[in-house]
């Protein structure tokens, strides 16, 4: 059994658009944590969706499995 790529999904308002700077980076809204990107895909696809209508509110997908192992170059 492969060990699970874990994904972090979270968001909150950003300065802009275009980035990644958080307005409130203490208030963020963690949505969780994933064993898979399909999973993170479809918790980061709820809550932006739920959060359409705020134009500042960015949701993003972390590849935690990347940073915890930078050598591992597998997709996902």
């Amino acid at each position: 059994m492969e060990a699970p790529l874990l994904h972090l999904v979270f968001g909150g308002t950003v300065k802009d658009t275009q980035g990644l700077e958080f307005v409130d980076p203490e208030n963020l809204d963690i949505i969780g944590i994933y064993p898979n990107y399909a999973k993170a895909l479809d918790a980061w696809r709820g809550a932006s969706h739920a959060h359409v209508d705020e134009a500042n509110t960015k949701y993003v997908i972390v590849h935690l499995h990347r940073l915890l192992d930078p050598e591992e170059q597998s997709e996902g």
